[in-house]
């Protein structure tokens, strides 16, 4: 049995970049990659942050590195997957998780904050996707997750900018599904629901709003950044092996609610 779930599951050896690393959720992500037996390189633009998480895991006898990288800008997309490639021969496995948000009122967005919202959650995870991609495509190999939100449709409340661009993400993918399955590379969408971090607590769940998400979850709670973990690993995994352009839910039942 353990055989089996090994070769059907199993990604040791593997090697996975991660953008917004060292962020709440993609951390997480990083740390159940290297519980398996993957080589993490973690990016993002806070090189402070990936540094600490990529410490952690290598404190856990697992392989990682931490590289400054702003996902706006192609060179340092280029200049990672060249260290990347360099250190561990190659990279199996991307994971666009760089993102931002705010909560302005839709008539007070300033041009300037809208296109950094969809610099990072968008170009960001295009450009991610057009250098490693191009990789992968050139391997013949590789799993792309791109990281999508309960936001994308129908859109989030509060979360204009967010919303579209996470749409946006959700249509990429597809799109290039459809492109790379002839090459053995592999694009899905993970479409997390609720797991709020300590800026959206501050920014966003005011105690009705909060109220109002967990009427709207059947499990009637948030989730935890452990929780995603196992879609992440499946879908990058030879058991996701069909699996392709599809956008996983991992949000305790949100996206099924009406009344």
């Amino acid at each position: 049995m353990v055989d089996y779930l090994t070769e059907f599951f199993g990604l040791e050896g593997k090697v996975a970049t991660l953008t917004g690393a060292g962020g709440y959720l993609v951390s997480e992500m990083a740390a159940g990659f290297a519980k398996a037996g993957v080589k993490v390189a973690l990016l993002d633009i806070d090189l402070v942050s990936a540094e600490k998480i990529a410490a952690k895991i290598r404190a856990e006898g697992n392989d990682a590195i931490a590289l400054k990288v702003d996902v706006t800008q192609k060179p340092d997309l280029e200049g990672a997957l060249r260290k990347i490639v360099e250190q561990y021969g190659d990279v199996d496995i991307l994971v666009n998780g760089a993102g931002i948000n705010a909560p302005t009122p839709f008539l007070e967005i300033t041009l300037d904050e809208w296109n950094s919202i969809f610099g990072v959650q968008l170009t960001g995870t295009m450009l991610g996707c057009q250098v490693f991609g191009a990789h992968m495509v050139k391997q013949k190999k590789g799993a792309v997750v791109n990281i999508s939100s309960a936001a994308a449709g129908p859109p989030l409340s509060k979360a204009y900018a967010y919303s579209v661009a996470k749409a946006g993400v959700k249509n990429l993918t597809q799109n290039l599904a459809r492109e790379w399955a002839g090459f053995g590379v592999r694009v899905n969408a993970l479409r997390p629901g609720f797991f709020p971090t300590e800026w959206s607590k501050k920014n966003f769940l005011t105690p009705d709003r909060v109220q109002s998400i967990l009427d709207h979850t059947p499990m009637g709670r948030f989730g935890e950044p452990g929780e995603l973990a196992g879609a992440v690993l499946w879908l990058c995994s030879d058991a996701a092996s069909f699996v392709t352009g599809a956008e996983i839910t991992v949000d305790g039942g949100f996206s099924a609610m009406t009344i």
